[in-house]
């Protein structure tokens, strides 16, 4: 039986709508809808994708997130929204962790700690055309286009990201320096290794030969680790002129 969009207005006679795509079975808006229908929908779908992608990103970074690039998408979480959260939870987290500061053995991070505070989200968000547009280069026989590396980009950010927390979450429940020192060190070397593992995997099908591949992935390391350097070090100078 046909009946009308709520949204649009349209004829509709399957269970989405032809035109905008809504869903025809609406609901009044209830205590019980809420607890029952859009509490546990917004975290148990938001998890599927959410959680599946974490998935990718840890067990098969590169390959899960070409795929995704070249069309396969259903199932993952959207990149944009994926690193937003991720900051954010990074900031909300940071609130509680003091001692990882000084767990970087860093008076320098000062006027960077500082600009932080107020700006962490568009600090991060700051890496991302760079470390994209150094791969663009370093891999253009793979014919991706730079928005493409940007998505790329997006996503392997927020794999590292997540692998901040070992610190952050270490943090919360121990304050000595010492050891906190050798979980930063840790933690560095794994962004090190995920930062190959991610690139290795991702141009491995794009015809490039096992030694090209590895000498690209290693330069892009490199590229990478000088690109945040020099970030940081503007945002340190700019934080002790400018943050009080």
């Amino acid at each position: 039986m046909n009946s009308k969009c709520l949204n649009c207005g349209s004829e509709t006679i399957n269970n989405f709508c032809s035109v905008c795509g809504q869903n025809n079975a609406t609901h009044r808006f209830s205590l019980k809808h809420f607890v029952v229908h859009d509490f546990i929908h917004g975290v148990f779908h938001l998890d599927k994708g959410f959680l599946f992608t974490i998935k990718e990103l840890f067990t098969r970074p590169g390959h899960g997130i070409r795929e995704y690039i070249q069309g396969k998408r259903v199932k993952h979480f959207n990149y944009f929204t994926l690193l937003l959260i991720i900051i954010a939870v990074t900031h909300f987290t940071g609130e509680f962790t003091d001692n990882v500061n000084s767990a970087s053995n860093s008076s320098d991070i000062d006027g960077y700690s500082r600009v932080v505070e107020e700006y962490a989200k568009f600090i991060i968000l700051s890496f991302v055309p760079f470390f994209a547009l150094a791969s663009y280069f370093l891999f253009k026989k793979s014919k991706q286009n730079y928005m493409e590396h940007l998505v790329m980009t997006m996503y392997m950010i927020s794999g590292i990201l997540i692998i901040n927390y070992i610190l952050t979450v270490t943090s919360l429940f121990c304050s000595n320096e010492t050891i906190l020192k050798y979980v930063h060190t840790l933690t560095e070397l794994l962004k090190i290794v995920y930062f190959f593992w991610f690139y290795y995997q991702y141009f491995s099908a794009f015809n490039y030969k096992k030694g090209s591949l590895i000498v690209r992935c290693i330069t892009i390391i490199i590229a990478v680790v000088l690109i945040g350097l020099s970030i940081n070090t503007i945002i340190n100078k700019i934080g002790l002129l400018y943050f009080h």
